[in-house]
């Protein structure tokens, strides 16, 4: 199981989203660019020094990531509000990967069609979206949880 951070844009989401790999033993592909520095002072405050252990592929681009060897031969389970399944409802497998968009802007609609399946977590009426990391986290657990 691997993390997809799309173009992260707010850096403390990136970090705490690493930190939360970290913890869950989970490897991160960051596809580049970034919306700051990679280095900036929040990312590491949000990541605390769990970053110094993490097993972080960096990507210079979308068609970078497509082409890694990270990425041939799993699934891309790209986590976002305009997916119809019901992250609950979805059989995760061991070697898929999971991906989270942009905060301010998801991900295009060429990469939302690249993806293999799309997940969403169920929210009220009215709800716009979860804090990035705060939905990665909910996958993640429920993916590790069916994969053990």
């Amino acid at each position: 199981m691997r993390l997809a951070l799309y173009q992260p844009d707010i850096p403390q989401n990136a970090g705490t989203l690493l930190r939360t790999a970290a913890c869950l033993a989970i490897s991160v592909d960051v596809i580049e660019p970034c919306g700051f520095v990679f280095s900036d002072k929040q990312f590491r405050r949000a990541g605390m020094d769990y970053l110094k252990n993490m097993d972080v592929v960096r990507h210079d681009s979308w068609a970078a990531f497509g082409d890694s060897s990270e990425r041939r031969g799993s699934r891309l389970v790209l986590l976002s509000t305009r997916a119809q399944t019901v992250y609950t409802d979805f059989a995760f497998q061991s070697g898929d990967i999971l991906m989270v968009g942009r905060e301010s802007a998801g991900v295009p609609d060429d990469v939302f069609g690249a993806t293999d399946a799309q997940v969403r977590v169920p929210m009220v009426d009215g709800a716009r979206s979860l804090n990035v990391a705060i939905a990665a986290a909910m996958v993640l657990g429920e993916a590790l949880r069916q994969t053990n």
